[in-house]
């Protein structure tokens, strides 16, 4: 019996200290699901026959589901526990990428995206909130926040990358991408079982959408940081939905390799830039972001106008840093400055706002493709980016002095 009891000891003891990598693996599969279809969509329109503006449409059913799920959702790891949600994240992200491997027309994708965007919503703050109870180090205190935003934005990237190399060298591009991911989240789903939960109390979910409001305490910081961090996503989105477009169409690139290398270096950007809020005040990191989304915004329109390659992967990367750093600053301000009784609506409408961003510009963008063409709509649009940047940027220059960021 001693024996038994040593040995389930050592178990729960082994599972207990594996419990953060199961968790950041759990993450990071989720958010790799939702950016696979990234490379791919030029081979969407030819196998289905639909048009630049049905991508970026789709493109946006994605962000649609993340806000949802966000506002009505964004609660419940909170009242059932972080595992249950967890998992029932890696469920629905097993079933969109079921949905792909087996797509043959647009309302299927339309499906597969809308369970994209609820499983990264459900994932995205249970997971990050398990991860900061689970790696309790004194010694290292932003440890939990920088696994959670590898594995966020690390799974981003990987997704399009890797949907890009193997529709690139493997058969069957549009399914065994698909297959791979889905059998990866089958081993986070198996991997998630032996983590323990790290909600002592817990209620009865209440399913109702929660109050987007911000603290008037913090309204003028947080506008800039959510105009600037928006700008950042809408620019991210944009790429995400139509690079492959642009590379296919204008440059004649038919690599997806390629097309997935564009997203892959905005997102590991948007990582790197959250982790350099680390080391600037507020007010520097967001005037910082946003001579980033001016410059980006100029190399995008430039790429655009003489159709070159190089500066549009420049332009991907320093948006990507430019964003990361504007919603770290955004984070930064809500965790340190909001009420703590508010903390969770002044979160949740900074995400919303931002997912929004995501997707309604690309929808926008389609629109303007259909009546200006590919090169003058991302023109139009970088030169959009830019004046909203150059807004924040005088907001900062009239403000009052810097203040210093809070240390740990």
């Amino acid at each position: 019996m001693s024996n038994v009891s040593r040995a389930d000891g050592g178990t729960a003891r082994s599972s207990s200290r594996s419990a953060p990598a199961r968790v950041a693996f759990a993450f990071w599969i989720t958010l790799v699901g939702t950016t696979v279809p990234t490379p791919l969509y030029p081979l969407y329109e030819m196998e289905f026959g639909f048009s630049s503006l049905t991508v970026t449409v789709v493109y946006a059913v994605y962000a649609l589901g993340v806000v949802i799920g966000l506002v009505v959702l964004g609660r419940l790891s909170d009242q059932i526990g972080r595992r249950p949600v967890i998992l029932t994240a890696l469920v629905l992200s097993v079933a969109a990428d079921a949905v792909f491997l087996a797509a043959v027309d647009l309302a299927m994708i339309v499906v597969g995206r809308l369970l994209a965007g609820l499983s990264a919503a459900l994932v995205i703050g249970a997971a990050t909130a398990a991860l900061a109870e689970l790696i309790k180090s004194p010694r290292h205190p932003r440890r939990a926040a920088t696994v959670a935003i590898f594995a966020n934005l690390g799974g981003l990237a990987t997704g399009t990358l890797l949907a890009g190399v193997v529709s690139d060298v493997a058969p069957e591009p549009l399914r065994l991408p698909w297959a791979i991911v889905l059998t990866l989240a089958v081993v986070g789903i198996i991997a998630m079982l032996g983590v323990p939960e790290t909600v002592a109390r817990r209620s009865p979910p209440t399913v109702r959408p929660q109050r987007l409001r911000v603290p008037p305490t913090i309204r003028g910081d947080f506008v800039r940081a959510a105009i600037t961090a928006g700008t950042g996503f809408a620019a991210l989105g944009v790429l995400t939905a139509v690079s492959g477009l642009f590379l296919g169409m204008v440059l004649h690139e038919t690599s997806h390799t390629l097309a997935a290398l564009v997203v892959f270096l905005a997102f590991t950007g948007a990582a790197f830039g959250q982790l350099l809020t680390r080391v600037l005040s507020s007010r520097t990191a967001l005037a910082c972001a946003c001579v980033g989304l001016i410059v980006s915004a100029g190399l995008l329109a430039f790429s655009m106008w003489m159709a070159l390659l190089v500066t549009l992967l420049i332009g991907a990367t320093i948006n990507g840093v430019a964003a990361g750093v504007a919603v770290g600053d955004g984070i930064a301000t809500i965790t340190m400055k909001a009420p703590p009784e508010h903390r969770a609506e002044a979160v949740s409408t900074f995400f919303a706002i931002l997912f929004t961003m995501l997707g309604v510009p690309a929808v926008g963008v389609g629109l303007l493709i259909q009546v200006t063409g590919l090169r003058t709509a991302g023109e139009i649009f970088g030169a959009a980016v830019a004046v909203l940047a150059l807004v924040v940027l005088l907001s900062l220059a009239r403000s009052g002095p810097a203040r210093p960021r809070p240390a740990d």
